[in-house]
This record gives structure tokens, sequence and C-alpha cells, in this order.
């Protein structure tokens, strides 16, 4: 009887998902608008102002010698690559778990996956401080100099806090996104990366730490902006009906949990591990110095205008993810478009705008004349990639959004490492290109991941995929109340 209620009532949920897609209506394009636009504005500020914590610690370890800076570089390079954007890429599986959990009302179900993803993420953060302990001795192990290699490695010890920071961070962040209350986010990022400042000169300057005074600034703004979080989850009456206590329902979600997280983690760090290889292959270039610098500048500065591409990805996500679980197909589409013709624009504009500013914007990096007349003549290939960004941001955030991000793995993995890496070496050293070559090659990497996401986007049956929706959610549910009932008899 039980189970025929339950086969009953999961049909019936997905007979409510509508079964045909009309063409898009004027009068739907106006207010997905300004939600879209809601949504985006402020997490561009958010992600920005996470990015800003560690470029504001290198900054002020700038001031102090050149053994400093450099080592903080590599540590804080290296806790993204084997930390940061693991976990990130990690938490992103609640936005498919936790934003069709909302648009579907279950409410209490989005407080559990929270409190799932928490428990993974930390558990997961365990074997990465071990790693980021021994850091130190791996560097000198591969060649590098070893004084430089003693440094990062204890800046990396001391960031260790941080990356647990991070392992609870980043699944509250999505809490707050996927039910567009980003408001809170945006204050609480802005008031840590306010404190975050003072916080981090004192530390750095008026203390003997030195330069692990940013590695502990670093953390204590971390953990001040989970405190921001957690108190107005706690305290506001908008949190009320999904903020969830921490129980056993918690583990029945983890092998759920991890089939998302671990293709959303590879998707995400595939793409960013593939640019770090470019700095390591500008190393074995003529002149590694000067290419190397390049590189850096070129990175670091598509690096900062992703978190405006990340915002409208964000938007997508959240958008579309609430209208399949809400079992909403023509709403998910409609935001699809517009997120589509927002990024679009946006890109336009920012790589219009880097392209009119090609022969200055290098002196925000360097005063170096050889730097920056190098950057000037690689300002054109950057715009490009300013415009593919943003259009992988957007394809990103809306397969996060479906539950595809197995695909997404797939594509990122033969587009750059198939394709974009073995072509930025050709092109680099046997072809003599240099830089030009390392970046053509990754680019063309990122034009065939950007055409393949395109694709499988507009290939979408969004029916379809509001009817998986719902049938997870609610099966998954019913599963649930069936087994704690089952145990409470």
């Amino acid at each position: 009887m039980g189970d025929h209620t339950l086969t009953t009532k999961s049909m019936h949920e997905r007979l409510l998902v509508k079964e045909q897609v009309d063409g898009l209506r004027w009068e739907e394009l106006i207010p997905e608008l300004k939600r879209v636009c809601y949504i985006a504005g402020p997490m561009v500020a958010v992600t920005l102002s996470q990015y800003l914590l560690q470029v504001i610690c290198l900054m002020m370890v700038g001031h102090l010698d050149e053994l400093s800076l450099s080592s903080t570089a590599i540590a804080i390079s290296l806790c993204s690559v084997s930390g940061y954007t693991v976990l990130l890429g990690m938490a992103s599986a609640l936005e498919t778990l936790c934003g069709q959990a909302y648009g579907a009302q279950q409410y209490q179900k989005l407080g559990v996956e929270t409190n799932t993803a928490i428990f993974c993420l930390l558990l997961f953060s365990l074997p990465l401080s071990v790693l980021w302990i021994f850091m130190g001795k791996f560097l000198v192990l591969i060649g590098q100099d070893p004084a430089i290699s003693y440094e990062a490695g204890k800046f990396l010890a001391c960031l260790i806090p941080g990356l647990f920071g991070h392992a609870v961070l980043q699944p509250l962040i999505r809490y707050y996104q996927v039910q567009s209350l980003v408001i809170p986010m945006l204050v609480a990022s802005g008031v840590t990366l306010c404190i975050h400042v003072p916080l981090c000169w004192a530390l750095v300057n008026k203390t003997d730490l030195g330069n692990i005074g940013a590695a502990f600034a670093l953390c204590i703004s971390i953990w001040l902006n989970i405190t921001f979080l957690g108190v107005h989850m706690k305290l506001s009456s908008v949190c009320a009906k999904t903020r969830a206590p921490f129980t056993r329902e918690a583990f029945h979600s983890v092998g759920k949990f991890f089939r998302f997280a671990i293709p959303s983690a590879v998707m995400i760090c595939l793409e960013g591990w593939s640019f770090e290889l470019l700095v390591l292959l500008s190393g074995l270039l003529p002149n590694p110095k000067l290419e190397a610098s390049v590189l850096s500048v070129c990175l670091t500065t598509i690096t900062t205008l992703y978190s405006v591409h990340n915002g409208l990805g964000a938007a997508a996500s959240t958008r579309v993810s609430n209208e399949l679980g809400a079992g909403n197909p023509q709403a998910a589409r409609t935001a699809v478009y517009i997120t589509m013709l927002l990024t679009i624009i946006e890109s336009l504009i920012l790589s219009s705008t880097l392209f009119a500013t090609r022969s200055i914007f290098g002196y925000t990096f360097s005063n170096e004349k050889e730097v920056v007349n190098y950057v000037t003549r690689m300002a054109p290939l950057v715009c490009v990639s300013v415009v593919l960004d943003g259009l992988q941001g957007l394809f990103s955030g809306i397969s996060r959004g479906c539950g595809w991000q197995h695909i997404g793995a797939y594509i990122n993995l033969g587009a750059y490492y198939l394709l974009g890496v073995p072509a930025a070496a050709i092109l680099a050293f046997p072809l003599r290109l240099r830089g030009y070559g390392l970046w053509i090659g990754i680019q063309l990497g990122a034009f065939v991941q950007t055409i393949l996401l395109s694709i499988v986007t507009c290939g979408t049956h969004w029916e379809k995929q509001a009817n998986k929706a719902r049938g997870r959610i609610f099966e998954e549910r019913s599963e649930v109340d069936y087994v704690e009932s089952s145990a409470h008899n």
C-alpha cells in the first residue's frame, strides 16, 4: 500500500510538469530580466570580494621582500589549485540539488542538503590538509628553489584553517544563492573585505609574522564571512523555512551528493588546471621571466573579469534549477535566453573596453616597458578569451542548474587536454610562437568547449529535464519518509 502511494504520488508530480514549451512571450521576458539582474549583480560583487581577499594578501606581502612575495604567490596559487577550486567545484553540486528542491518548495530538503555538503567537504578537507602540510617538501622534490619552497610550505600550513573554512563557506553561499538571497551575501562579503584590508596590513607590517600574517588574515576573514552568514541564517525569518538542524538524514544524502559533487569538481578543476599548465609551460620558453610575467598578467586579467561572468552563470544556474524543480520548463528556457543575451552584451562591452585600453592596462601590473608592450600585443587574444569565458561561464551555470555536470566534465577533458594543452605546446615550441602559441592553443580548447556546451544546451529537452528534477526530488523525499516511518514503527 505504501509503495503504491509513493508511485502514485511520483506519477502525479510528473504530470504537473507542462508538456509543451511554447514560443517566448514578451510579457515573460521583462520580469525574468529583472530576476536575473537581481541575482547576477550582487553575485558579481560577492565573487570579486572573495577573490580580492587573496589579491590584497599579495599586495601587502609585496612590500616586504622578493622571497616573501614569490613564496606567497606560489602558495596562494597552489592553495587555489589544490584546495579552494576543488571545494568550490564540489559545492556547486548544491546548485542542482538545492536549487531544484527550492523550486519544488521542498524547503527542509534544502537545509538537509546543505548540511550534507558541509559534512562531506569537511571530510574531504582532511586529506587536502595533509597534502598542504607536505607541500613544501614536495616542491623541493620537483626541483623548486629550497628557500622559496620552505616559505611557501609554511604559508600553506598556516592556511589550513582557511581550507576548512572554505568547506563551510562554499555550501553556505550556495544555500543563499539558490534562494536568491543575494543581499545578505553581498553585505557579509563587503564587510569582510573592509575588515580584511586593515587586518592584513596590521598582521603583515605591525607584527613579526611577516608574510605569515597574510595567511592568518585570510583565515580570519574566511571564518568572519562564515560567522556573518551563519548568524543571519540562524536569526533571520527569511531562512526559517530552509534551515535545518544536523540530523541523521544528512548522512542519507552523502552518496547522492558525491554523485553530483565529483563531476562538478572535475568540470571546474579541469578547466582551471589547464590555465595553470600554461604558466608552467611558459617557464620552459626562452626568456621565461618575461613569458611568465606576461601570461600572469593576462591570466589575472581574465580571472578578475570572470567574476562578472560568474555572476551571470550563478543567475542562470539559480533560475534554471528553480524553475525545473517547480516543473516550469518554459520559464527555465526563458531564463536561458535572457542570461544568454545579457552574457553576450556584457562580454562584448568588457572585451571592447579591454581592447580600447590595450596600450595602458599592462601598467596596472608592471612598469617594465618590455612587459607592457608584450601585453599590448597579446590584448586582442585576451579580448577573445573574455568573450569565450563569458559564454563558457553561462553554459556551465546552465549545466549545474540542470544537473548534467558529468557531460561538462567529459567536454572539458576532451576540449582542454586532448586539444587545448597539446595544441598550446605545439604552437609554443615546435612552431616557436612562444607565449602567443600557448594562449592560442588553450583558447582553441576553450572555443571547442564553448561550442560543445552550446550544442548540449540548445539540444536540451526542457520538459524531460523538469520531469527528471521533479522525479528525483519527490521520489527521494518519499523514500526518506518511508524509511523514517518504518523505523519509527
